[in-house]
């Protein structure tokens, strides 16, 4: 998932933006249609900064199940092949994983995984079917997944 909109904080650092009261009912949305899917992560990889922290923390609110949630500085600016590595240290249990972060690297995963660009404007999800492991990712994610649906603010409109 893609982090919500966020607003402008002239002078102040990008890390620290918070949300728009779009992004906010944006969030709200994407967490009460993944209840509705029945899509809810064992564990969620959340950037630190501080529009993806709250993301999550609109998102969670409409899901009725627990996730585990790690926060990681990592996921803050990192690339699409970074991300693939840190997916990658997944432990074997968990069979959904969620990632609540940036772009370009959570457009360029999904496109990575499932071969086919996907559209990933702020609040987007992509629900992927993996047919490999986590600890596969960093060499064999190219195509290993198919896209089992996406979610988009605009598709609700």
């Amino acid at each position: 998932m893609r982090h919500a909109k966020a607003g402008e904080l002239p002078g102040g650092p990008d890390f620290e933006r918070a949300l728009r009261p779009r992004g906010r009912k944006n969030a709200e949305s994407a967490g009460e249609w993944l209840a509705s899917q029945g899509f809810i992560p064992d564990l969620v990889l959340c950037s630190k900064a501080r529009r993806a922290r709250q993301t999550w923390q609109y998102v969670s609110a409409g899901l009725s199940g627990k996730s585990a949630v790690v926060t990681d500085e990592r996921l803050y600016g990192a690339s699409a092949d970074d991300l693939l590595r840190i997916f990658a240290n997944t432990e074997p249990g968990v069979g959904t994983l969620m990632y609540v972060g940036h772009n370009p690297a959570a457009a360029e995963v999904a496109e990575i995984v499932t071969g086919a660009p996907i559209e990933f404007p702020t609040s987007a999800i992509a629900v992927i079917d993996l047919g490999i492991g986590w600890p596969e990712l960093p060499g064999g994610a190219h195509g290993a997944g198919d896209l089992v649906v996406s979610w988009t603010p605009h598709a609700q409109a």
